[in-house]
């Protein structure tokens, strides 16, 4: 229940895995409710990013939450060895590597980073909005964004010749 609630989390919010770990009960909900969209200041650059939380991800972070127990100061995914400490980035790149071994991929190729890129991959793919997905990452600057997603020439061109004017 905790691994399929940090994973879908983890996809929905695109953030890096020591934001992720960090994230407390009160963040994810309001009332007895998963709220549809959330904020966290940024751990490595000190902005505030906004994400949203899907259906599904909002009813599997509600059956964990609701197992798990604890007040919205609590860490909604904490520790087993330190009760009132998060989970580790460590523990959470262990996880991550028997989630990729157990659907047959390479862990060697996969960690936790690629769940911070697999939506917004997706969506760059499907609307070739760089500034959109460089305001759901949090960057600072496009050249970054360009640079994570791997952009390219051929990107461009594809682009271009999809548009009809």
């Amino acid at each position: 229940m905790r691994d399929r609630a940090l994973f879908d989390l983890a996809i929905d919010s695109k953030l890096r895995g020591c934001d992720l770990v960090k994230i407390k009960i009160g963040t994810l909900v309001a009332g007895p409710a998963i709220r549809t969209r959330s904020m966290v200041i940024q751990q490595k650059t000190g902005r505030p990013v906004q994400f949203e939380i899907t259906s599904d991800t909002r009813t599997s972070l509600l059956a964990w939450l609701e197992r798990r127990g604890g007040s919205v100061e609590d860490f909604a995914f904490p520790s087993r060895v330190h009760p009132n400490d998060h989970l580790s980035t460590r523990q959470y790149a262990r996880l991550v590597d028997e989630w990729v071994t157990a659907i047959g991929l390479t862990p060697e190729e996969y960690g936790t980073h690629s769940l911070r890129r697999t939506k917004a991959s997706l969506i760059y793919k499907a609307t070739g909005n760089l500034r959109a997905i460089q305001i759901l990452l949090g960057h600072s600057k496009i050249e970054n964004t360009v640079r994570y997603l791997g952009v390219d020439v051929d990107d461009a061109l594809s682009l271009s010749e999809a548009t009809e004017i």
